[in-house]
């Protein structure tokens, strides 16, 4: 069980790779010529699309891709709230130092 946890986490990566490699960090760094929503609230809407796939085609039969799609949007999903969580903090240490400056 344990080399198939390994494989499928692999496969998600890989894949991952591949999308960022082709399409650059549009996920985690939109162009945003249409869309000025945040870059979570992006990643929520396309993880909501996939759900409805799902909820539509139900679970008996899932498209692979859709799963493996909505696996990797979550990672994306992950990836982006602890980089706002990072800059948040680092924000409020700079407002911090420059307050105690004053």
């Amino acid at each position: 069980m344990q080399n198939k946890i390994i494989e499928t986490c692999d496969q998600i990566c890989s894949m991952l790779l591949e999308k960022n490699a082709k399409y650059g960090n549009s996920a985690l760094d939109p162009v945003r010529v249409f869309s000025k929503a945040s870059t979570t609230e992006q990643l929520l809407v396309r993880i909501d699309d996939k759900l409805s796939r799902i909820k539509t085609t139900g679970m008996e039969a899932p498209d692979e891709d859709t799963l493996n799609d909505l696996i990797g949007y979550l990672i994306l999903l992950k990836i982006s709230t602890e980089t706002q969580a990072k800059n948040k903090r680092l924000l409020d240490n700079t407002n911090t130092d420059y307050k105690q400056r004053i």
